[in-house]
This record gives structure tokens, sequence and C-alpha cells, in this order.
């Protein structure tokens, strides 16, 4: 029997006390309501929720019966717990339960202040908590905008995204709307914090903040220099601007082509030809080590002269000379070469058309071999023609 008694005690009267050994450390026990705001203001015609957490501080947990005392007449205020009306809660031991208050106030509630009671009342323990709520003037509303990183330097290749901060310091939840002035010709799209839709507006609930990101893209031509763009946010007559800054330096841009416009030109098969190619800068700023290259069909050669530009500046060009060689066995027709510049960050390329002719001497040994053969058959036929 004794050890059946001491079984029992370490199966459930240690595990107890462990418990409520391992509840808060300042020795605090007992059953509470809590709420952040016990006193607030609400308004006349809408609905405000709030919260309250029903705290179990080392007690043993019980089922509690909730309960409000004090409503006004004309309020209407639910119990609700995980989004449905609830009427007791359970807490465990050192464990927090969280109830809505849901309070509708009627259009016609006078101005001033009524207190009502929330009760939690169990077998053991109960706990009340009064909640005075003060029925105001709407107050205006009021939207605050920040940026993390106001100024971003780059290309105009570069991706230029800003992090902005809106709040809303208002007593109602509000649609805030997103707008942007950007300079002419500037892309600009704002998207959710946490992902890549684009938006235009924005659900914000009273006293938050939310995250945006604004992207702006300038065009490629655009000159190095500082572009503002100004940010606005608005809902119900607030408004809120701030200005980011584009810091946007040079960017060079390669074009390749040739000097008469045509990309095509003419070959014998073993002879070297030569063509100018020119390289523009259309950029808005200089194209360093520019280092030119070729493909052309195999067994051909390919030189170019230059072969490497130091540098080309921001409207200038450059003329090349490139020198290709068709093999000694090439067959005649039109074959493909592809010309390359490559720089710092740039490149360019085009294709090139060749058409391949055989040699002129060629062609006279041909004739002459024809009319040696055309002699050789007319004596033939003169000579066994008598017979």
């Amino acid at each position: 029997m004794r050890r059946l008694i001491a079984l029992l005690f370490v199966l459930f009267v240690l595990p107890v006390a462990a418990v409520h050994a391992q509840g808060d450390p300042s020795g605090v026990k007992g059953l509470f309501l809590l709420t952040d705001y016990p006193s607030q203001t609400v308004r006349a015609g809408e609905v405000t929720t709030i919260r309250v957490k029903v705290n179990n501080a080392g007690q043993m947990p019980e089922p509690l019966a909730l309960a409000l005392a004090g409503v006004p007449a004309g309020w209407k205020i639910d119990l609700l717990g995980g989004g449905q009306p609830v009427g007791a809660v359970m807490a465990g031991v050192n464990q927090d339960v969280t109830v809505q208050l849901r309070v509708e106030v009627p259009k016609d509630a006078p101005t001033g202040s009524q207190t009502v009671t929330l009760t939690a009342k169990g077998p053991m323990q109960q706990a009340s908590l009064p909640i005075t709520l003060t029925v105001g003037t709407e107050a205006p509303a009021r939207l605050s905008l920040k940026s993390r990183l106001p100024s971003l330097r780059g290309t105009p290749r570069s991706a230029f995204e800003y992090t902005l901060t809106v709040g809303n310091d208002s007593g109602k939840d509000l649609t805030v709307a997103l707008a942007a002035q950007a300079p002419a010709n500037f892309q600009s799209v704002f998207t959710e914090g946490f992902g890549s839709n684009e938006i235009s507006s924005i659900p914000i609930e009273a006293g938050q903040t939310k995250d945006i990101k604004l992207k702006v893209t300038p065009p490629r031509d655009v000159k190095a220099g500082d572009y503002p763009v100004l940010v606005k946010v608005a809902a119900e007559g607030a408004t809120a601007e701030m200005r980011v800054t584009l810091q946007l330096s040079g960017q060079g841009k390669l074009v390749l082509s040739a000097k008469d416009g045509r990309l095509s030109g003419e070959a014998e098969i073993g002879k070297t030809s030569t063509y100018t190619l020119v390289l523009n800068n259309d950029g808005t700023a200089p194209v360093d080590e520019v280092e030119l290259s070729g493909t052309v069909p195999a067994n051909w050669k390919i030189e170019f002269n230059p072969r490497s530009l130091a540098a080309i500046a921001p409207g200038d060009k450059k003329e090349v000379q490139v020198l290709v060689t068709p093999a000694d066995k090439a067959v005649a027709g039109d074959y493909m070469a592809s010309f390359r510049a490559a720089a710092r960050g740039e490149q360019a390329s085009a294709d090139f058309r060749i058409s391949v002719t055989t040699s002129t001497l060629w062609g006279i040994a041909g004739i002459g071999i024809i009319a040696v053969a055309l002699l050789v058959l007319l004596g033939a036929v003169a000579r066994f023609g008598r017979r």
C-alpha cells in the first residue's frame, strides 16, 4: 500500500509541484485580466476591438466564465475568441488566453466616459478588469512617410529600388493611395514590401506602418547628374510626401557598323580584303579598353588594325581596319563573318556577309584551255574529214 501511495505521489503530485515551481520568478501568482490600454477613446458609429489577456500565473487550470457589466444602453459589446463568440476560457498554468471585446458604439452616443467591467470567474478563483471608454470626436487622418536610403547611386542600367515606410497615425484604418512624380521618360512602380506585385494603394490599420518598395528605371540615354523623384501618399484628405534621389553616373554605349553602312563585302580566294569598321560611343561616359575580335570560317585569316583602343569619348567614333583572307581551298559563294568589340562593361557586334569569288587568272586560264580544246577538235575534224 505504501508503495502504491509513493508511486501516485511521484506520478501526480511532483509534476504539479514542478509546474508551480517553474512559474514567475517574482513569485506573483493568481488570475489576472490584462489589456494594453484600459482607458481609450472610441468613436460614435464605429466599431472598436479591444484585446484582453486572461493570465494564469501559477494556478491550477479551470474553466472561467466570462461576463460583462455596465454596458451602456444602445451599445453592443461581443466577446470573441479566435474570431468566434465565446462565453468561457481556460488558461494553462503560466499561460495566457486572448479574447477580444468588439465594441459597437451607436451613432447617437453622447460624448463622455463609460466604464464596462469584464469578469472571469471559476470555481476557485475570479478576476475583473474595468475598462473606461470615452466617446470622442473623430480625429483627422494623419500619414507619415520615411525612406531608409533616400539617395541611391548608379548607372542608367542600375536598379534603383527604395524601401519606404508608410505610417497611419490616425485612429481608424485607412486605404492609402501611392504616387510618384519622376522626370520625363523615367519609369516608376510601387510593389509590396515583401513581394513583386505592383500596387497603387495599400490598406494600413490604425496606428500601424507598412513597408513598400519604389522601383525607378531611368532611360538608357540619360545624362549623368542627380534626378529627384517626389513620392506622395494620400488618404481621406491627409497627405505626406518626400523626395528620393537618383545619382546617375555616365554610361558608355558601343555601336559597331561599317563605314559605308553596308554590312557586306567581296573577297577573292587566297587574297586579303580590307574592310573599314566604325565604332561609335552613343553613351554619356567614355568607353575604355576596347578590344576587337572576330569569327570567320575555318582556315580563314582575320586581323584588326588597330586591334585595341585605349578609349572612345562620348559622342566620338573610331575607325578600324579589318583584314580578311579566305582559305586557298574555299569554294565561291557567300560566307558570314562576325566582328565584335568589347570594353569594360560594354560590348557590340555585327554580322558581315562576304561574297567569295575565284581569281580572274583562273578564269583566263579556263578560257585558254577551252580555246585549245576547240582548236584540237577542229583540227581533228578537218584531218579525218578529208579521208
